[in-house]
């Protein structure tokens, strides 16, 4: 994305663009979707997002349209996170973070921080066990069970970033999922009359969370649309997908 985008009406209403090294149109079956990439600010804890896709999102939007929010900017104006300083990785964290299978979209549960974090949402015996599991199928070749086991709750924690990072608010803190996603979309909806869903999303995988009901497709569609994640890995503080069918 540019840093300074180009206007396009007497509105100042930013182009929509893509990020770079993402394609605009994806193709799900015999559909085409374009999908652009709405640069925000920051979104700090406790913001509002209804205010944020108001600001943001509403401007470009045209008949047919629906978005794409990231789950985490939903869970941040929820409050939804636990601060570095109320974790204490104990003996078993700091163990099995080292077995974790890191991917090129993160080290996931390969931090001590984040390992405590698991064991406290879902209890020691259920990540032993997780482990066991995982231990057993990577020799299969099959990877993310232990996610599996845990759940999604444990495999959409973001934050507690123990690497250099753009934004180093992620460093002090562990983002959860949002809570009522679905309940978010259908109420940006009714205020906003935007169509919307969350998903929780990186380069190699990428979950449906929520959608309002006003949304009519599949859920299997909606994910493929997401499937390439156009709104980046890194920094780009694109959090918002615009969705156009193409006619």
């Amino acid at each position: 994305m540019s840093e300074t985008p180009e206007m396009n009406n007497e509105n100042n209403v930013p182009e929509l663009k893509t990020n770079e090294n993402k394609n605009v149109i994806r193709k799900v079956g015999d559909r085409e979707f374009e999908r652009y990439a709405i640069k925000t600010r920051f979104v700090n804890i406790g913001d509002d997002y209804i205010d944020v896709v108001k600001e943001y999102a509403l401007p470009h939007i045209k008949e047919g349209d629906f978005i794409s929010i990231s789950e985490k900017i939903i869970a941040l104006c929820q409050k939804r996170i636990v601060y570095r300083k109320d974790i204490h990785p104990g003996f078993w964290a700091k163990l099995l973070c080292k077995f974790v299978h890191v991917t090129p979209a993160g080290p996931g549960a390969g931090t001590p921080h984040k390992m405590q974090l698991i064991i406290m949402l879902c209890g020691l015996p259920r990540v032993l066990f997780a482990t066991a599991c995982a231990a057993v199928t990577k020799l299969f070749g099959i990877k993310g069970v232990f996610y599996q086991v845990c759940g999604h709750e444990v495999d959409g924690i973001d934050g507690l970033i123990d690497y250099d990072i753009s934004y180093k608010e992620y460093v002090n803190y562990g983002i959860l999922n949002p809570v009522d996603p679905s309940g978010v979309c259908n109420e940006i909806y009714e205020k906003l009359g935007i169509k919307c869903m969350i998903v929780d999303a990186c380069d190699i995988s990428v979950k449906l969370l929520g959608k309002c009901d006003a949304l009519d497709i599949d859920t299997k569609t909606l994910e493929d649309i997401m499937r390439d994640n156009p709104a980046g890995q890194d920094d780009q503080c694109t959090p918002i997908i615009l969705v156009r069918e193409k006619k």
